[in-house]
């Protein structure tokens, strides 16, 4: 198997190109490349492929095997990769994903795309769409929402950006300790798919700190949808 290992502000992934023949069970393959002490190492697997609605398809594997439907770093890279390789010269394409189909605009210098920027989409907050369980089935957004995690009241915010996720503001991050409770929002009840966390810290007006909880690939040192979802 021919890979390229790309990065979009540390979020790593494992990208093998599709375009030409599929990747028999690439469940299974994540969860080995992804190992960082026995395999590549990685947040997870993505296949760059065809598709007869885009320019291209982008299918997301994250480390536990686990699909994905978008991934903002991940779709820039595939950006560069497509254009990089030759596979488009084109610097505006579209990429199909499960969470819809993205448009991104890439600035090239010296024959090398530099700068990819992507438009996302809008969010969605209605629960349903996310999706977060209710008790209030009339409630048709998820924001400051009391949840109660291993004993420990929190507010936290539902956002779709085409995978789910939960925002949860706090004092100060230092002293999260998220391995702890990351699994437990990732696995609580109330996300029926699962679900990403973003705890986040304000900083200013200006300035957010954010620390991620990814859905199947754990603390992540960047997440593009969920820098979203906290903006």
């Amino acid at each position: 198997m021919k890979f390229t290992k790309m990065h979009g502000i540390g979020n790593d992934y494992v990208y093998v190109d599709c375009t030409k023949k599929e990747l028999k069970d690439p469940a299974e393959i994540s969860k080995i490349v992804s190992d960082r002490h026995f395999g590549i190492g990685s947040d997870g697997l993505i296949l760059i492929g065809s598709s007869d609605r885009a320019d291209f398809r982008m299918n997301i594997y994250n480390a536990d095997g686990s699909q994905a439907e978008m991934c903002g770093n991940g779709i820039r890279c595939v950006a560069k990769y497509v254009y990089d390789y030759g596979l488009t010269d084109k610097s505006r394409i579209s990429v199909e994903t499960l969470g819809g189909i993205k448009y991104l605009d890439l600035t090239v210098e010296n024959g090398k795309v530099r700068l990819v920027k992507v438009d996302m989409g809008e969010p969605h907050l209605a629960p349903e769409e996310i999706p977060i369980a209710m008790d209030n089935k009339d409630v048709g957004k998820v924001i400051d929402e009391e949840i109660a995690v291993d004993g420990r009241k929190y507010r936290m915010t539902g956002v779709s950006m085409g995978n789910p996720h939960t925002v949860v503001y706090m004092d100060d991050l230092k002293e999260l300790e998220i391995e702890k409770i990351g699994p437990k929002f990732e696995n609580h009840p109330r996300f029926p798919q699962r679900i990403n966390t973003e705890f986040a810290h304000v900083l200013d007006e200006h300035t957010v700190e954010m620390r991620v909880w990814e859905r199947g690939s754990g603390e992540t040192l960047a997440c593009g949808t969920g820098a979203c979802a906290v903006a």
